[in-house]
Order: C-alpha cells, then sequence, then structure tokens
C-alpha cells in the first residue's frame, strides 16, 4: 500500500490571509491558525489533501493534544513521538522529543521526561483519564550506519518504554528502532496511528534537519516505502 505525498502545506508563523468559505466563513485551519498557542504547542497548520482532514505537524520539542477531527503528523529519525489515546475521552496527543534528558533551559520539550509529563498533563484538561489511557510509539531508528558510540533512538526508545510502565500507560503497539526514518500520522479522536517507512539516501542530511527541526525538508526526502496502521 503506497501512501501519495502530503500537501505540505503554509506555515503559520507566515500568518496567510484567512480563507473564506463559500458560506463566507473562515476555513477551520485558518481558526486553527488564529488561537493564541501555549509554549511548545504545534502551530503549523495545513490542509492534508489525501486524508481530506485538516493537520497539524509536530516539530521536535512541540505536542499537540485534541478531541477534534484532525491528523497529527510528523516526521522521525532517532527522536520519538509518542502518540496517547483516551477511548473514553476521545481525545489524544503526539510529542516529539530528541534526548531522554537534558536541561530544561535548553528547550524543555525536547526531552523524554518533559515532553511526556506536558503531553500527559495537557491531556488532562481535556477530560482525559489515567487510568483509560493507551500509548503507540515511533520512532529511535539507527539512521547513520556504524554510528554506534551513543545510540541515540535505542537510549529514546527504552527511556518512554520505561517511564510507560513506570506511569501505568499500557503500550498497545509500537514501531520502533531499525534503520528506517518513519513518517507518522495519529487520528487523535480514534487512536488510529498511521506509519510509512521512509527511504533515505543521505541519513547524515536527514539527522540535522531533524534536529533543527525541519521536518518539511526531511518529508521531502521520502523515496517511497509501505503504509502500516498501529
Amino acid at each position: 500500500m503506497n501512501l501519495p505525498q502530503y500537501s505540505a502545506g503554509v506555515s503559520a508563523n507566515r500568518t496567510p490571509p484567512a480563507k473564506m468559505l463559500a458560506n463566507g466563513r473562515v476555513s477551520k485551519v485558518d481558526q486553527l491558525k488564529a488561537q493564541p498557542r501555549k509554549p511548545g504547542e504545534a502551530s503549523f497548520f495545513y490542509t492534508d489533501h489525501h486524508f481530506q482532514y485538516d493537520a497539524v505537524k509536530v516539530l521536535p520539542g512541540e505536542y499537540y493534544v485534541s478531541n477534534e477531527d484532525i491528523v497529527v503528523m510528523t516526521v522521525l529519525g532517532s527522536c520519538i513521538a509518542a502518540c496517547i489515546w483516551d477511548g473514553k475521552a476521545r481525545t489524544g496527543g503526539m510529542n516529539h522529543f530528541m534526548l531522554p534528558d537534558g536541561d530544561a533551559a535548553d528547550g524543555f520539550g525536547r526531552y523524554g521526561s518533559y515532553a511526556m509529563e506536558l503531553l500527559i498533563n495537557e491531556m488532562f484538561k481535556l477530560g482525559a483519564r489515567r487510568e483509560t489511557m493507551q500509548a503507540k510509539i515511533f520512532g529511535g531508528a539507527q539512521v547513520m550506519a556504524g554510528f554506534t558510540t551513543m545510540n541515540v533512538g535505542e537510549r529514546n526508545t527504552q527511556f518512554v518504554l520505561e517511564y510507560l510502565s513506570t506511569e501505568r500507560i499500557p503500550v498497545v503497539s509500537q514501531d520502533v528502532l531499525d534503520i528506517h526514518p518513519r513518517k507518522v500520522c495519529f487520528f487523535p479522536v480514534t487512536g488510529k496511528a498511521l506509519v510509512k517507512r521512509l527511504a533515505h539516501s543521505h541519513p547524515e542530511t536527514l539527522v540535522v534537519e531533524e534536529r533543527r527541526g525541519n521536518a518539511a525538508t526531511v518529508a521531502k526526502s521520502n523515496a517511497g516505502g509501505s503504509v502500516d496502521l498501529f
């Protein structure tokens, strides 16, 4: 099963003019762009023409929580994305962290311990309960062959599994480690996740772009791959 290329959309930071629908109302995407954002909350909204959904792109160090029909998307190399869902509250969220731990002053959402706490707390605010939460985790790839001195992907994976076990949030599915970058699309209302493994001929470039938070550039490096449902 092949997934067509996604629309890159327009960054919320550029704030384009609001698009008026035929009924004179402002589009949902523009409404989302106009809303104030919390520190670390994803703000790159666009229309995904493949799914026919409004969508938001989560960059490294960011998170997004919602109880609306929206696609939450990210691209991962050695980073981890935890997708947490409460089926009773029909609420879900995703984060994207780069390392297990670090200095909060250097961007707290980039580190696993802060990113996980932030994601779970924001879900509580939308009515989710810890006892009905489930998790799906993705990423942690070793995208640079032979680079084993400090396997960041393995450390990230071990951290998130231990964290969720401590918090008693069951991991119902995962696609982690290996050598392939991944594109993840998460539907917070249903908890469905689609993962596409990406081919990448220049892993060094992918690592640099991921560290810069440039998910758009990483996604364009995609040269195919199958899609799996989680």
